[in-house]
């Protein structure tokens, strides 16, 4: 009878990135899987094990805007898709208490080679974020800037006893000093441009 055994460590980002991550970071699993039968999306679920967020796009796979909502339902962000040619972007907007969209994108974010995509925060701060690592499907990291530190690092999950989950089960481990929104969000954007929403 065949055993299962652990896979070795792929990632690009091994512990180093999650080790950069100061102590109190928050750590997410993320199922890249929708909860709506039917449906693209992704399910975020917290460290006590319910659902915290949810990813919809009600289309097709590779749909031109998703909805990322709370576990009740409530629309947080829409993320749209802009194409002009090879050039893509994609926008997110917040949305308010009551349900209202901004009229300005919240943050965009483009591709700036293969591997890695440049982030602009809109408005306020307007701090600029980078993602190395993002055509790697399971393993990238979130970075301040260019060359600056891990605010947050995503891999293949890994159960305790050491074995390692499949590709669309992921830990994302994020930061105290980053907007958990943001960096959930930057987690739906990567799924977007590898066409897993």
């Amino acid at each position: 009878m065949a055993k299962i055994q652990p896979l070795p460590e792929t990632s690009p980002f091994p512990s180093s990135s999650v080790d950069e991550l100061p102590k109190q970071a928050a750590v997410f699993t993320v199922w890249m899987k929708s909860l709506v039968f039917n449906s693209y999306g992704c399910t975020v679920y917290g460290a006590d094990g319910g659902v915290a967020f949810r990813v919809d796009n009600y289309g097709c796979k590779g749909g031109r805007e998703v909805f990322f909502m709370d576990r009740a339902g409530k629309t947080l962000i829409s993320i749209r898709r802009k194409s002009f040619g090879v050039f893509k972007r994609w926008e997110a907007f917040r949305y308010a208490d009551d349900g209202e969209e901004a009229k300005k994108p919240w943050f965009s974010v483009h591709k700036v080679h293969k591997n890695g995509a440049a982030v602009k925060v809109h408005g306020g701060i307007g701090r600029a974020y980078s993602i190395d690592g993002c055509s790697c499907k399971s393993d990238y990291r979130i970075s301040g800037g260019a060359d600056g530190p891990a605010v947050a690092a995503i891999a293949r999950k890994q159960t305790a006893s050491g074995v390692v989950l499949g590709e669309d089960v992921l830990t994302l481990t994020v930061g105290s000093e980053v907007d958990h929104l943001l960096v959930l969000g930057l987690v739906v954007v990567c799924g977007l441009m590898n066409r897993c929403l």
